[in-house]
């Protein structure tokens, strides 16, 4: 079995089609069949689905090869990097999957401070639903992935990256507007704007008000960050939103934010990657300066 060989049935996934798993390793349709065809009986195992009408779908068991001969692939790939990259100069692409609010509020500063440093390295940002970070992880379609409150789940590993303050946001017109600091009771009975129920912030967020024993009126809930913070400045109604997400608005004064009387209440930000994998150099760079602060 050759390197070659999984690396057509991987092209061969990813596309779903053999037409095109063969222009990308140059060989025949025909070949790519009896590749398949020849990994099936070496495993005795069926790998793609037959008399599929559209495109070509793997077999349960052909998940777990795919997923594993990325793996190797890889690992393949780092080897060949580091035989015969014998420059100290970083490059390549980077591939990394984060949600809204991270990637347009916090990676910014990271991604231009690293591209100066190492100009010849492309970063490549894919914004998300977290349940789509964590598959792209496990598919290994990315390097890495950022997500607020990283969950343990099998196959993923975690690098914790760092905190984000949580703060109580209103419009310039709202009756807290004119204060600095506000306890949680403050929001009893408030119109809020609100993350949606399965979004983790939105799990954190709930825990204070349920901690403090607060009831708040949820008018509006949305699956992105920049869509509550409109809201909120359109006077719909306060939210509990990360403060750097809202930095831009707070100074020029289209939001207002508040911080809380108990103290600082935050949510852990992680980066995450499937376990055992091999970072080229430029992921593991951009890894370490992320977590060098």
């Amino acid at each position: 079995m050759h390197i070659e060989t999984l690396k057509t049935y991987c092209d061969l996934i990813e596309t779903g089609s053999f037409s095109k798993a063969a222009a990308l390793n140059f060989i025949t349709q025909s070949a790519v069949s009896q590749q398949v065809k020849s990994l099936e009986r070496r495993f005795d195992q069926q790998l793609i689905e037959r008399g599929q009408r559209k495109g070509v779908a793997p077999t349960e068991a052909g998940k777990i090869f795919y997923a594993e001969c990325k793996v190797i692939l890889e690992r393949y790939s780092a080897l060949e990097e580091r035989m015969r990259d014998k420059s100290p100069v970083v490059a390549g692409t980077i591939k990394v999957a984060t949600v809204y609010s991270i990637g347009l509020h916090e990676l910014p500063p990271y991604v231009k401070q690293f591209i100066k440093a190492h100009p010849q390295v492309k970063v490549h940002i894919e914004y998300s639903g977290a349940d789509k970070v964590y598959e792209a992880c496990l598919n290994n379609a990315i390097d890495f992935g950022i997500v607020a409150l990283p969950l343990k789940r099998p196959n993923i590993a975690v690098i914790p990256f760092r905190n984000d303050k949580l703060i109580i946001v209103c419009g310039p017109e709202h009756r807290l507007a004119r204060r600095r600091r506000v306890s949680v009771e403050a929001l009893a009975g408030e119109d809020f704007i609100a993350f949606e129920r399965d979004i983790p912030t939105r799990k954190t967020i709930d825990r204070i008000l349920k901690q403090s024993k607060v009831s708040v009126n949820y008018r509006m809930e949305f699956d992105n960050i920049e869509t509550i913070k409109r809201s909120v400045e359109a006077g719909i109604g306060v939210s509990i939103l990360p403060e750097t997400a809202v930095a831009n608005e707070v100074r020029n004064k289209q939001l207002v934010a508040l911080n809380f009387t108990e103290g600082v209440f935050t949510r852990p930000i992680g980066i995450i990657h499937r376990k055992g994998k091999v970072f080229s150099e430029a992921a593991r760079q951009f890894v370490n300066m992320l977590t060098s602060e």
